[in-house]
């Protein structure tokens, strides 16, 4: 049993004796700026608010990929939970795609797509934004195969009680998805019993299970959330090339290719939602010998203290008058650090630029995508 103690309260943990992986190497702790929910799992697999060696990302998600079952019936879908598994989800479509080649990967979304067919929207209820959209593709083939998914995939970070799954399952029901048979949940860490939903096959893997109780303190401080719970269209647009889920895709494998020394340092910085090509662009830097970390911007208020060494907010990137963070950053711990964005390059904050001053934006607008 593991005791944590955070300002607001204490929680505690009771790690699984069968997991995957063990939850020292999976995650550490912190506290949540939101009143809704106080601590926060802080995954150190992810490469979101913890730099990491893209070796071990790939390895954290083939890993949990590999735990998905083999002879689930098609279609196939597979949706990446925005913004913390958008990349995590794009990298388990990858692995599945040896056993399931037409499977489609689909990521939720708090950025409305012009001209785009919306299929649902949902509530991440403990969420510090909890409106999510998906969409579907205006190609009639890849329309027609998502209504005709037999299994769904379902990827996050990690699962605390299951309630978006299922709020997100009951969404695409009513969406005339009619032909869904199999749910699986995969996520690093699932501290909930599975999901239960009549009438289909459920079943959760993950790379380590278990279950926690938090315990409020007296007096908990009161706590004001910044304002990072928009849907809109912003300033900024989104230009990047529709290759990395927010539309349905089957091939994920396009991103930016740059050159690197050997044993230059240098940290990608990911952007939001923008993850999965910015994640592929940083192993394309490490395969040429370079000393690679990757991490991303997040709308996710979190205190310092316990996992979070340091914290920084600017605003975002897509004009939105909301606030965005970097967690975990020294910039002398590095070369370069390439500021990785799905906008134009004027769109990136003057105080991250302040901040980061070995840093230099890479917009796609300006670096297309090469398919792999």
């Amino acid at each position: 049993m593991i005791k944590i103690e955070l300002q607001r309260g204490t929680l505690t943990l009771q790690p699984s004796k069968d997991n995957v992986w063990q939850w020292q190497d999976l995650l550490g702790f912190a506290e949540r700026i939101n009143p809704k929910r106080a601590f926060l799992f802080v995954s150190k697999v992810l490469g979101r608010h913890i730099p990491v060696s893209p070796v071990i990302i790939r390895q954290a998600f083939t890993d949990l990929a590999q735990q998905v079952p083999a002879n689930l019936p098609e279609p196939v879908l597979v949706i990446g939970m925005a913004e913390t598994a958008v990349g995590l989800g794009a990298g388990v479509h990858q692995v599945l795609q040896r056993q399931y080649p037409d499977a489609l990967y689909v990521t939720t979304t708090r950025h409305p797509v012009a001209d785009a067919p919306l299929l649902v929207r949902f509530l991440e209820e403990h969420s510090h934004a909890q409106d999510q959209l998906l969409y579907s593709s205006a190609d009639p083939e890849i329309h027609a195969q998502i209504l005709a998914s037999k299994s769904i995939v379902l990827v996050d970070d990690e699962a605390s009680t299951g309630k978006t799954f299922i709020n997100l399952i009951s969404a695409l029901r009513n969406a005339s998805l009619n032909e869904i048979s199999h749910v699986v949940t995969a996520t690093l860490a699932d501290w909930s019993s599975g999901i239960h939903i009549s009438g289909l096959e459920c079943q959760s893997v993950a790379l380590m299970t278990g279950t926690w109780q938090w315990q409020d303190a007296e007096n908990p401080k009161k706590i004001e959330m910044p304002k990072v719970d928009t849907i809109a269209f912003g300033e900024f647009e989104a230009l990047a090339q529709p290759t990395w889920g927010r539309l349905p895709v089957k091939d994920t494998t396009a991103h930016i290719r740059l050159s690197a020394q050997a044993q230059e340092r240098i940290l990608v910085l990911g952007s939001g939602e923008y993850v999965w090509s910015s994640f592929l662009l940083a192993e394309h830097l490490q395969q040429q010998g370079a000393d690679v970390k990757f991490s991303a911007i997040t709308r996710s208020p979190i205190a310092e203290g316990h996992a979070i060494q340091s914290g920084l907010a600017f605003s975002d990137n897509y004009g939105l008058g909301i606030q965005n963070f970097v967690y975990n950053i020294n910039p002398v711990d590095y070369d370069r650090i390439l500021i990785t964005v799905e906008t134009t390059k004027d769109s990136v904050a003057t105080e991250l630029l302040a901040a980061l001053p070995n840093a230099e934006v890479i917009s796609a607008v300006d670096y297309p995508h090469h398919i792999s």
